[in-house]
């Protein structure tokens, strides 16, 4: 069997590393015989830092499904149409909004020094912060703060984008279209039916969906009706989810 781990929020918690626990029972998956592939919102550049480097070549979906990599080396990336990225920088510009905008490993930033997303960017200092028309890709757009973010989502929801809004967080992930997590798992080899996945926020639903099982870790009223089932969120949140990875593992 092969099981999908989104990080931030389900194995990872307020940007710090995955545990020893988790990282143990993800490894007696593999001793198993079974699968362990993370896909998260991060891209691959800030996966591989919340990971030990023991699980740096395990099989990986970063931005939201805009990469792919394997061994620790991009080998998808999905980015913006250039028609498509002039229009967004566009208005963009004209919310006068601050973002976070990567590359395929280097990024672009104009929020302010303290924001609390910069801990979880580039941890491993393997990028460089450019201007963003010195990107030689768009594959993910982030947007911290913006004038009338209402406005700015829904002239942005006009294009051929996909656009989460985190309201927890008050930002607005934005991938190119038809790029999710599900969509880059299947060029890994995965099959409809044929895994199990954890997840906690809008963003998983995709991959929730395509599932044989589904573990939502808190609770999201978008995600809730694709789970399978719930784990509380919480002090007990590890131990009970790689208790019941275990179990689902018949280890």
């Amino acid at each position: 069997m092969q099981f999908v781990f989104d990080l931030d929020g389900t194995i990872c918690f307020k940007g710090q590393p995955v545990s020893e626990t988790i990282l143990s029972c993800l490894e007696d998956l593999r001793s198993s015989g079974h699968e362990v592939i993370f896909a998260s919102a991060r891209p691959v550049r800030d996966i591989l830092p919340v990971l030990h480097e023991r699980f740096h070549h395990y099989p990986m979906v970063g931005g939201n499904g805009s990469l792919a990599a394997m061994a620790g080396q991009i080998v998808h990336a999905a980015s913006f149409p250039d028609p498509v990225k002039r229009e967004l920088l566009g208005i963009i510009g004209q919310y006068r909004a601050e973002y976070l905008i990567d590359s395929e490993w280097d990024y672009a930033y104009t929020g302010p020094s303290d924001h609390p997303i910069l801990g979880q960017v580039d941890g491993g200092r393997m990028a460089q912060q450019l201007p963003v028309e010195d990107l030689s890709s768009i594959i993910k757009i982030l947007i911290l703060n913006a004038d009338d973010m209402d406005s700015l989502a829904d002239a942005i929801s006009l294009y051929p984008v996909v656009l989460h809004r985190h309201h927890n967080e008050q930002v607005l992930d934005i991938s190119p279209e038809g790029i999710h997590k599900w969509s880059t798992l299947q060029k890994l080899g995965l099959k409809e039916g044929e895994f199990i996945a954890a997840g906690n926020d809008a963003n998983d639903i995709t991959m929730f969906q395509a599932s044989a099982h589904s573990i939502m870790i808190g609770e999201h009223p978008l995600l809730a009706p694709y789970a399978s089932e719930t784990i509380p969120a919480g002090e007990f949140c590890e131990h009970q989810l790689a208790a019941r990875l275990r179990e689902l593992g018949g280890i």
